[in-house]
């Protein structure tokens, strides 16, 4: 079986129907917003804030990713075409909010797994979810370790999804 085979059997089986998948996470989510609300006022936010921020950002995620790997940031962002000026961007501030299609591209570049692209998103507040084909396309190239941006965009291609950068 090839891998666009593979691919069509894994959207198959994952792809969660949107509206089901949106109506079970907003009401999940009020379900559980209303079981967990603070009694008071602004103390008891900022102490949830406190208990429950990471302390992982995107940029140290991302550079730790990179010295274990034994990178060079230029072989980095080569790989998948990233300006090297937003790169030097992210390195200078570590505040900068990267879009999504670019924490994927170095992912790519890092050939990183599944679980560590979704902790890579999840830096920045995004995440894979499993009701968006473009989304569980990216997801089966992490987790078959494609990481080829060419195939992976022929994969996008073929299923009408926007490709990724490569310029």
């Amino acid at each position: 079986m090839d891998m666009k085979e593979k691919l069509q059997q894994y959207l198959n089986r994952y792809l969660v129907d949107s509206s089901i998948a949106r109506k079970s996470v907003h009401y999940g989510a009020l379900y559980d917003y209303q079981e967990a609300a603070p009694a008071s006022g602004l103390s008891d936010v900022n102490q949830f804030i406190h208990e429950h921020k990471e302390e992982d950002t995107f940029q140290s995620k991302l550079f730790s990713y990179i010295d274990q790997r034994g990178l060079k940031d230029s072989d980095v962002y080569n790989k998948v075409h990233i300006d090297r000026r937003l790169f030097s961007k992210i390195r200078s501030n570590p505040d900068y909010h990267p879009s999504k299609e670019t924490i994927i591209l170095f992912g790519i570049a890092l050939e990183l797994s599944e679980s560590e692209l979704e902790d890579l998103l999840k830096t920045a507040s995004y995440s894979l979810p499993m009701n968006s084909i473009f989304d569980l396309i990216i997801r089966f190239c992490f987790k078959e370790k494609i990481y080829d941006l060419n195939q992976i965009n022929e994969f996008l291609f073929d299923h009408q999804c926007k490709t990724l950068s490569t310029d």
